[in-house]
């Protein structure tokens, strides 16, 4: 099935969201009874914080429900697209109504707005977030690069946040529940069992260790799991690298006819040129530009 391309954002599945302040009498905003709607069984946010909820009741109490709510009409009743924390708080105030805008939607585009909708507020726990991004790719056939510019996150976030999915249950509920952020979660990824992401999700709660302790004890932690045998090979390539490094070396300055250094690292490295004089720079500079050139 053709996947319909929405825009950038929730502004293009719902043109009413383009702008905060809403001229409610020209979007054909009405009252709808609060009984009659029903939220989207298709939210990806399970948890709602009940303080936030209480200050959002609080405004309302106080200047109203400003931004209506966007509704879809099935038979009698009413299903809530967008705007659940404000249906919510407007039921914890007690209101009998709600303003709301009357849209038709097929039953998929109820599941995508509500999922770009969660994903573009900031208060999704970091499992809700993962999740919403893995169902717009499993469901809706999206690639990482245009959720990128759907919801307004670079790629590589979408892609650490799906990583999340992997963990342990257990260390998942850590998360869900606020007691680890992901950045501390992330390196358990690379220990090889549940127990052992189990058992240090526990020592980073305890010990209330950073992102960057959780990532060197990961390290220290495999490093002493390294058999004899694998040191050794490792220690042979190393060795080898060194070798050819080297005799790479040795041909650029026989090449050149100057000195010759390259540096390397785990993911970079760099190649320095000696040169002595101007003279020695101008005759550096003409080689490279002919072995450019030809």
């Amino acid at each position: 099935m053709s996947k319909q391309r929405l825009g950038k954002g929730l502004g293009a599945l719902i043109p009413e969201f383009k702008n905060e302040s809403i001229d409610l009498k020209n979007q054909g905003v009405t009252e709808i009874p609060i009984e009659k709607i029903k939220p989207n069984p298709q939210q990806p946010r399970k948890d709602f914080a009940a303080e936030k909820l209480r200050e959002l009741a609080d405004t309302i109490k106080t200047y109203g429900v400003i931004q209506p709510v966007i509704l879809h009409k099935e038979n009698e009743s009413y299903i809530l697209v967008a705007g659940e924390r404000r249906f919510r708080a407007a039921q914890l105030v007690g209101l009998r109504t709600i303003p709301a805008i009357i849209k038709e939607y097929y039953s998929k585009e109820l599941m995508e707005i509500a999922l770009v909708e969660n994903l573009q507020r900031e208060d999704l726990n970091p499992l809700e977030e993962a999740d919403a991004y893995k169902r717009l790719i499993e469901e809706f056939g999206f690639i990482q690069e245009e959720l990128s510019q759907k919801v307004g996150r670079s790629r590589s976030a979408i892609a650490n946040s799906l990583r999340l999915l992997s963990l342990d249950d257990e260390v998942k509920k850590h998360l869900t529940e606020g007691r680890m952020s992901p950045g501390q979660a992330r390196p358990l990824l690379s220990l090889s069992s549940p127990e052992e992401q189990r058992q240090l999700a526990l020592k980073i709660i305890n010990k209330s260790l950073t992102a960057r302790d959780v990532e060197n004890l990961v390290k220290n932690l495999k490093r002493k799991k390294e058999s004899p045998d694998i040191k050794k090979e490792k220690d042979a390539e190393k060795q080898l690298q060194q070798l050819l490094i080297i005799d790479l070396e040795e041909k650029i300055r026989k090449r050149y006819g100057t000195k010759v250094n390259i540096k390397k690292d785990t993911k970079e490295g760099k190649i320095e040129i000696y040169f002595y004089g101007e003279e020695d720079l101008e005759r550096l500079l003409d080689l490279l530009l002919k072995e450019v050139q030809s």
